[in-house]
């Protein structure tokens, strides 16, 4: 910006103001790493250059813009102007809103599950990525444990969160409970309802769901290590004798595999 006049200077700040509002917000929970990226491919090296200055002056995107920015105003002889108390909008006021609003509600279950089982998946609605997240939470998963799973930046899934919370907030609407189930109370008709739907076949995650717990409550319920005084079909605990013999049919040593059967005949033969 060395080469520009003091009103060269002044007007390209005075442009990349709503950039850079918009940048702040980016940064303060309402996108992520490609909303910056796109921001930033559609300015040239100077209009950079200048965003940088007055990114600098942005501290808090909540405070009044005529105390956060103010002072980046340059007058005709390059100097810097007496910030204007009287401007009261917010850096957030200043900065466009978004042209699409939150997606529709539908969801995609399969998406939800590839998601939560860390499976690929090409593209997830705001929806079902909230959806995910829910499941995520009822597994005793925090948001930086979906980082990891997904394999996503530091606090990619807050501050995707954190976008959408504000965007329900702005909507009116009431924004999802990504709580973590606290321990509950069941009754014995509770009881015995989950262990007849996990004796049928029900996963632990389905059963955490529907009765609104974590898989590791409905794991204990099932095999009969909570509410020992209510009935239903208790799980049988798996042995390690049953995963040995597991282990031996798949590779082939134990009598009744493959290769067991056909030494037993080749034996037989002999």
């Amino acid at each position: 910006m060395s080469n520009l006049t003091a009103q060269q200077r002044g007007d390209l700040a005075e442009q990349m103001l709503p950039v850079a509002a918009h940048l702040a917000v980016l940064v303060h929970g309402d996108g992520g790493p490609e909303d910056v990226a796109d921001v930033l491919a559609g300015l040239d090296g100077k209009q950079k250059d200048a965003l940088l200055v007055v990114l600098a002056g942005l501290v808090d995107p909540e405070q009044p813009v005529g105390k956060a920015l103010g002072w980046l105003d340059f007058n005709e002889h390059g100097s810097l102007t007496v910030p204007s108390w009287s401007e009261q909008r917010s850096v957030r006021d200043l900065a466009p809103e978004p042209a699409d609003g939150l997606d529709d509600d539908y969801v995609d279950q399969v998406a939800v599950t590839k998601f939560v089982r860390g499976f690929r998946v090409d593209s997830l609605t705001d929806a079902e990525f909230l959806a995910a997240v829910q499941q995520c939470v009822v597994q005793g998963m925090t948001l930086s444990d979906v980082d990891v799973l997904r394999k996503w930046p530091r606090r990619t899934a807050e501050n995707w969160v954190n976008r959408l919370r504000k965007q329900y907030q702005r909507s009116g609407r009431a924004f999802p409970s990504l709580a973590k189930p606290t321990m509950k109370q069941f009754t014995e008709a509770d009881i015995v309802a989950i262990r007849e739907r996990s004796a049928e076949g029900a996963t632990d995650l389905e059963l955490a769901m529907s009765f609104d717990t974590n898989r590791e409550t409905v794991r204990a319920i099932c095999r009969g290590q909570r509410y020992t005084q209510y009935g239903g079909p208790i799980r049988e605990k798996r042995s390690a004798k049953g995963l040995q013999a597991s282990r031996e049919h798949m590779c082939g040593h134990a009598d009744n595999s493959q290769a067991g059967r056909r030494n037993l005949t080749m034996e037989e033969a002999a």
